[in-house]
């Protein structure tokens, strides 16, 4: 029986992470819970988990759920909370469903604590990618990714491992594979012709993706495609692949998660009808594979017909960024994060157009001085100088 601590319980992949734990009581149990400030439904899944101690990240929450469970379990509070959470002795594996460079710091605690990682918090690789696969394998421990797309590369590797071929290790790369290609969906936007289409978009407009349900943050970084340029960077830290190796095509259907082309040419594809559920499932059961009665079997026929594109990296730039700041690595892919949390929420709070989004992150790109080889508290500085000062651009 694996025994979790889930971060960000009551955001989408922390609920279908406890809904595979239900389902499953024999394999799962759940010792920690995290929320940043729903506390409501926390304590509906207090009362049926039975952790061993809960985290709010909302500290006046905190104080909140703290008299109303008179005593019965922990509750801490802040970034010290989640990184107890993070730390739990009876832990053996953190799910990290957080939003946001928060997602840093208790990747790395839980890690140099000796836990596992199902991870779905990009940032985590996106910001400190170099310094969290060292210290995984430093520390031993398995990393498995949550995004379907890492899902999909995952188990093409470990199905060709499982047939004789090179035995994937973390963060290196594997002698048989040639390539990697992500697909996306291409967002809401993706029949635009012109910038001129962007110039009118509303959050609302670009909340409406149309294959997934996702949290507002990462649902405005898959219309802008930065979410998929996390994912590049994600991709050569997880399988150890240069730039040039990772691509990109937009597949609307999203029925094809990823393909990985080996040496010979062959290539490896996971498909399945979109459904989070089996990628977090995968994370979760590792190296086993669990029975799943709620997701929908995949049928090709009622697929139907699946189409693939090139992206349009003028209409979609922060695609072209994610790469360049991967390859200038250093503080440069932390501090694009950074730039593109804030013009996020600049943008959903109607402060900024849907356009200056990409224009925040080029701007702080353009002024950064980059430091090669940063420690990982020079990381945690530099993103909050950004969310705070924004180099005076944002």
């Amino acid at each position: 029986m694996k025994t979790l601590s889930i971060l960000g319980s009551t955001g989408s992949i922390g609920t279908q992470a406890l809904e595979i734990a239900r389902e499953h009581p024999n394999e799962f149990r759940i010792v920690g819970l995290s929320c940043h400030s729903n506390i409501e439904l926390l304590k509906k899944q207090i009362v049926e988990f039975k952790p061993e101690a809960v985290a709010v990240f909302d500290e006046e929450k905190a104080d909140h759920l703290t008299d109303e469970l008179k005593a019965d379990i922990p509750v801490y509070r802040g970034m010290d909370g989640l990184l107890k959470i993070a730390q739990l002795s009876d832990a053996d594996t953190i799910v990290n469903a957080l939003v946001g460079s928060i997602g840093v710091l208790p990747t790395v605690k839980a890690i140099e604590a000796g836990k596992n990682i199902a991870l779905a918090n990009k940032e985590t690789l996106v910001a400190a990618g170099e310094i969290v696969m060292d210290k995984a394998r430093k520390h031993s421990v398995k990393l498995m990714p949550i995004d379907s797309e890492h899902s999909a590369i995952f188990q093409c590797l470990n199905a060709n491992a499982a047939d004789g071929g090179n035995k994937m290790s973390y963060g290196k790369a594997v002698d048989d594979v040639e390539s990697v290609t992500l697909t996306c969906s291409g967002g809401p936007f993706r029949n635009f012709k012109s910038i001129k289409d962007f110039e009118s978009i509303k959050p609302a407009d670009a909340l409406k993706h149309p294959t997934w349900n996702m949290g507002a943050k990462i649902t405005i970084d898959s219309a802008t495609l930065m979410n998929k340029g996390f994912e590049v960077i994600e991709a050569h830290w997880l399988y150890g692949r240069d730039y040039e190796k990772i691509k990109v095509v937009v597949h609307p259907q999203s029925i094809i998660h990823s393909f990985v082309e080996f040496k010979d040419k062959s290539v490896l594809a996971q498909v399945g009808f979109p459904d989070m559920r089996i990628p977090i499932q995968y994370a979760l059961s590792y190296p086993k594979r669990l029975a799943n009665t709620a997701s929908k079997p995949f049928n090709p026929v009622t697929a139907k017909e699946l189409t693939f594109s090139e992206v349009n990296n003028e209409l979609f730039p922060c695609l072209g960024f994610a790469y360049e700041a991967g390859k200038i690595g250093g503080t440069m892919p932390c501090a694009m994060n950074a730039a593109n949390e804030v013009a996020v929420q600049l943008f959903l709070d109607g402060k900024i157009g849907f356009l200056g989004i990409a224009e925040k992150i080029k701007k702080t790109m353009d002024v950064l001085k980059v430091v090669k080889n940063p420690e990982l508290d020079e990381l945690l500085e530099l993103d909050n100088d950004i969310k705070n000062d924004g180099f005076q651009v944002l």
